[in-house]
């Protein structure tokens, strides 16, 4: 008689609890569908979340839905986040909050803001799936992701709105070009959102698969929903960089100084872009994407260079 080997019966195993969850739930739920398309789609099988279940999950936290629909659901995928400690399940869980984040409206970004400052959902520190080398590698990924979506949803809080779903306006002034709306904030908000904005691209940066976990399929697709809201960060960033250089000269001396810091970080962060591009054009998932280049943030910044030495911080308004 064979015998199973353990990754085997890991797989079996899930499989079974799978089951069980499913059959509870048919049972004992008073929301059974919604409780089964969230087991379905963060389930122990190595593949991205169904698109049925997740449009599922997805209509539940609607708009037009009872908020207490939309927070059974966001408690759900807290405790399914919490519980388990295969590496899989935990993140499939973060794909499907993700793209709730990505592609659901501003009221669930709203609720689930609020229940993330009671729960802290998404910090992950000490998870660790350690019964294989891919899994520990992968646990380095989804603490990594997990940080990153906690971030992300720090950075809606500050700026009341997505970056992601934030459309470009055409400005007159700008020849017509599209501009994120950091390019026409008034000072005092634009040193509110830039450094929760490079706080973002700073987490973005950091999430690198490692290992075994670089080549996994499951890996890639979450590294992909990450690298495409690098673009739109981007963007961001250099609006308000191009922004604060319009307006130096007009600054308080504090706000120069601040100004001065978001540049300097701004430049260090370009660098860094760069090379996370560099890294991710070796993957697998770089075949579908367009890498954007940083040249019009690098030609921001000598800009502001240039202005800067010519016209130090002492040269701005004193006025506090």
């Amino acid at each position: 008689m064979a015998v199973m080997g353990s990754g085997t019966w890991r797989k079996a195993y899930g499989a079974l609890k799978d089951s069980t969850k499913v059959g509870l739930a048919n049972f004992n739920s008073e929301y059974k569908d919604l409780d089964i398309a969230i087991v379905k789609a963060t389930n122990h099988m190595e593949c991205p979340p169904k698109e049925r279940h997740f449009r599922r999950i997805m209509f539940a936290n609607s708009a037009n839905r009872p908020r207490a629909d939309v927070a059974y659901s966001i408690c759900t995928l807290a405790r399914r986040l919490s519980k388990t400690k295969n590496w899989i399940v935990a993140l499939k869980t973060l794909i499907v909050i993700h793209r709730l984040l990505r592609e659901g409206d501003g009221s669930f970004k709203d609720d689930f803001l609020s229940y993330s400052y009671r729960g802290n959902i998404l910090q992950l520190p000490n998870f660790r799936d350690d019964s294989s080398p891919l899994a520990w590698d992968s646990s380095a990924w989804v603490r990594l992701y997990a940080f990153y979506l906690h971030e992300r949803v720090e950075c809606f809080g500050v700026l009341k709105y997505d970056v992601e779903a934030d459309r470009l306006v055409k400005l007159p002034q700008a020849s017509g070009k599209a501009h994120s709306r950091t390019r026409t904030l008034p000072c005092e908000d634009l040193l509110d959102q830039l450094p929760a904005l490079q706080k973002l691209l700073q987490r973005l940066i950091s999430c690198q698969p490692e290992g075994t976990a670089c080549t996994n399929h499951l890996v890639q697709y979450a590294l992909a929903l990450v690298l495409k809201e690098s673009f739109k960060i981007y963007c961001s960033i250099n609006d308000g960089i191009i922004n604060l250089v319009d307006m130096y000269f007009d600054m308080a001396k504090m706000d120069a100084i601040k100004a001065l810091e978001i540049y300097k970080r701004a430049g260090q962060q370009a660098e860094k872009l760069s090379a996370y591009y560099d890294y991710c054009k070796n993957l697998e998932l770089a075949k579908t994407f367009q890498f954007p280049t940083l040249s019009h943030l690098l030609h921001s910044l000598q800009l502001w260079k240039s202005t800067s030495e010519k016209h130090p911080v002492s040269a701005s308004r004193e006025r506090v």
